[in-house]
């Protein structure tokens, strides 16, 4: 079945949603921003198939969000995150902030972060740029940007 090309919308979520939006990317994005580099140890810690693993890792370095680094004389990678998929790990901890909230239960969250900048356990909020205030969604208007649709 093709799939709908969500990068020809012109919406920045849906174009968004084209470089991670199938369930795989966003898990691969976290184990490489975790640490694990290799494509065994994604493999074995998502429980992927190698095919579905190797389509994903291609459409991610292809997108510019992962590089590929050789760690050896075989051709054999390590996957970096790039400066764009270090952004789009920002999106993630904003996703595991509401999983924490609204999913995690009794037990509270899988994983908490620890701020370098102030040693702090912290999360992630989201805040105005110029006010630096809170910034949710009952907060803000939709304006048309300079790439809207005429």
């Amino acid at each position: 079945m093709q799939r709908t090309n969500f990068g020809e919308m012109v919406c920045s979520i849906a174009r968004t949603l084209d470089v991670i939006g199938e369930p795989w990317s966003p898990l691969i994005l976290r184990d490489v921003w975790a640490g694990m580099r290799r494509f065994d140890e994604l493999q074995t810690d998502l429980g992927i198939s190698r095919k579905v693993l190797t389509e994903r890792l291609n459409h991610l370095v292809d997108h510019g969000v992962l590089e590929r680094r050789p760690y050896d004389n075989r051709p054999r990678y390590e996957y970096h995150l790039t400066v764009k998929g270090a952004e789009l790990v920002d999106l993630l901890m904003v996703m595991a902030g509401w999983g924490d909230k609204w999913l995690a239960g009794e037990a509270g969250p899988p994983v908490l972060y620890r701020h370098h900048a102030c040693g702090e356990i912290s999360h992630v909020y989201l805040h105005c740029s110029h006010c630096d205030k809170p910034m949710h969604a009952h907060d803000v208007d939709l304006l048309p940007g300079p790439g809207a649709r005429p």
